[in-house]
């Protein structure tokens, strides 16, 4: 395990590879069972709080939202003692209320990738999380709440279709998502959220409006160029919003996710291979001991 730790993790994604503000700053280099992550970790203070920032898709964007090795970037941040995830994630709207520009706090997710590992048990071990809630409540008030604080036009709860990707979606695809009653879509949030809930750490979303996807008559059907001119004006509330929210978190977490294990696994104990209790001690540990 690191030496460095934070209770904070943030994940940023497009426009967001760095995090002013940070004192006593260091670079980790975490390795993990399941590899190296998107790139160092930075591990600061801010206002006092301990924060690791990783951009998911490493500095430069040199990883595609199919390729980020989110397993090796979520353990990394446990590996650090990270108890919440903060992750910033673009996305076009479906709705016209949610204008591009603004911020959205999900709670819901709906999975269309295919083909992403969005599990740490496997291999002769199987965990099955409740996910019905797939965002942490208390961390996504949080966030929500501090949001307002900074200015942005926020918009709370809402569902987050998760595609695969690179390619933007066809006009066909658009029109469906809107039709489920979808707020939002995006390439990221799975399988962050899902290995963060088996990692038993909050995790919350700011998805920062860019676009109308391809449903909207009346707009250009979405391109780099309209995400990234939106995006700087998205990235500057979302840095706020992260700032506000690293002195609020609780001292003491009571939500679901802190014990998100507890119960789910349904391996017995003797049937998992050493090698998997080893590799997952730093999740499993507190309810499957290894074999001394």
């Amino acid at each position: 395990m690191s030496q460095a730790q934070a209770r904070i993790g943030v994940i940023g994604g497009t426009g967001l590879y760095d995090i002013a503000g940070l004192t006593d700053v260091k670079e980790v280099y975490p390795n993990t069972p399941f590899g190296k992550p998107s790139d160092a970790i930075t591990v600061g203070k801010m206002g006092g709080v301990s924060v690791a920032f990783l951009p998911r898709h490493g500095k430069g964007h040199r990883s595609s939202p199919t390729e980020v090795p989110s397993r090796a970037n979520i353990y990394a941040l446990k590996s650090l003692g990270v108890e919440f995830i903060i992750s910033s994630n673009s996305c076009g709207s479906f709705k016209e209320e949610l204008k591009p520009g603004h911020l959205l706090i999900p709670d819901q997710i709906i999975d269309r990738t295919r083909g992403r590992i969005s599990t740490f048990f496997s291999g002769g071990i199987v965990a099955h999380i409740a996910f019905a809630d797939p965002f942490c409540p208390v961390l996504s008030d949080i966030v929500y709440q501090v949001a307002k604080e900074s200015g942005a036009t926020v918009h709370k709860g809402g569902t987050f279709i998760a595609m695969e990707g690179p390619a933007f979606s066809t006009r066909a695809e658009s029109q469906l998502y809107k039709a489920w009653g979808a707020d939002v879509l995006g390439m990221t949030v799975l399988p962050e959220a899902k290995l963060a809930r088996e990692a038993e750490i909050c995790y919350a979303s700011i998805a920062c409006i860019t676009d109308y996807d391809s449903w909207h008559e009346s707009s250009e059907a979405v391109s780099v160029a309209t995400i990234l001119t939106t995006m700087r004006n998205n990235i500057d509330f979302a840095k706020k919003t992260i700032k506000l929210a690293a002195g609020r978190m609780p001292e003491k977490r009571t939500c679901g996710c802190a014990k998100a294990l507890a119960g789910a696994i349904v391996t017995d104990a003797l049937a998992i291979p050493a090698e998997q209790k080893k590799n997952l001690d730093l999740l499993i540990g507190k309810y499957i001991k290894q074999e001394k």
